[in-house]
């Protein structure tokens, strides 16, 4: 590794070639994640520069005093297994300090997460296609645009994410392009989910609801907005049987998937209730 490597936080320029270097490693972020993400932390951001060019980025993305999350983990490949990643991996993680850091990676290098404290919780499954099935949704819920967050979407949330992220709810439900909406039942807040353009086609993240009736209200929604013939992609937790079969029932199939896995102890949330995940990059 050479003297002249030197590690830093990232600006928010540099965040959005965080984001395209992610793109063209086929992970398929949103059009407006740069702006949404870098919100969440503005020190969350950190790259790796050679002779002042970036070589390698990482995020560890603080929500508020115990949880903090590690995604853009990308070397250029030219670089790669010269320790430029791992000390940039070593910087950036002790900006979370004690808190507990989860992060979706690729199952192939489970091993090397595995030697840095984390354990495996369960899998994420990418499931993607041209949707081919129709949803059987029912008429007991009201479904209306989602613009601000709330004390029941803040609620519902605290089920399926170990830390409140008001501020990031704030840039996610207005950015451009962005589509949200919630199911109501009975008054109450039964679900709620996120259309977004990706690098290749929309994804949908999250999809969080208190049943599957209230879910495929959701996301037949936000399927109105998909374009004929578009792509759609639903990150889904494989332990959430209702969740990877509604996928299917879609016509979507496995495209890529993840390791959820955690430094310290795992959160104990409510998987059943996560239909899709909202970013493997920020969890």
């Amino acid at each position: 590794m050479q003297d002249s490597y030197r590690i830093r936080a990232l600006s928010g320029a540099e965040i959005q070639i965080a984001v395209d270097w992610a793109a063209r490693e086929g992970w398929n972020p949103g059009h407006q994640d740069a702006a949404c993400f870098g919100a969440v932390d503005s020190e969350g951001f950190w790259g790796g520069f050679l002779d002042g060019q970036m070589i390698a980025c990482i995020s560890v993305v603080n929500y508020g005093q115990a949880f903090a999350f590690l995604g853009f983990y990308i070397v250029a490949s030219q670089h790669r297994g010269q320790g430029y990643g791992y000390a940039l991996w070593q910087k950036a993680l002790e900006h979370a300090g004690s808190r507990v850091v989860g992060l979706d990676g690729v199952v192939d290098q489970q091993e090397n997460y595995r030697r840095s404290g984390f354990e495996l919780a369960y899998r994420n499954i990418r499931f993607g296609g041209v949707p081919s099935g129709g949803l059987a949704v029912s008429q007991e819920y009201e479904v209306t645009p989602l613009t601000e967050p709330g004390a029941e979407l803040e609620a519902l949330d605290a089920r399926v994410f170990p830390a409140p992220r008001r501020g990031f709810w704030q840039h996610w439900l207005g950015a451009e392009e962005h589509v949200s909406c919630a199911a109501h039942q009975h008054g109450g807040l039964a679900a709620f989910g996120t259309l977004r353009p990706c690098a290749s086609g929309c994804k949908i993240g999250p999809l969080v609801a208190t049943s599957r009736s209230a879910a495929e209200a959701v996301l037949a929604r936000l399927l109105q907005e998909l374009p004929e013939g578009q792509e759609v992609f639903l990150d889904v937790p494989e332990p959430h049987a209702a969740a990877v079969d509604l996928a299917r029932s879609l016509g979507l199939a496995p495209v890529f998937e993840t390791a959820r896995m955690y430094r310290g102890a795992a959160p104990q949330l409510e998987t059943d209730l996560i239909y899709c995940v909202t970013s493997f990059e920020l969890g």
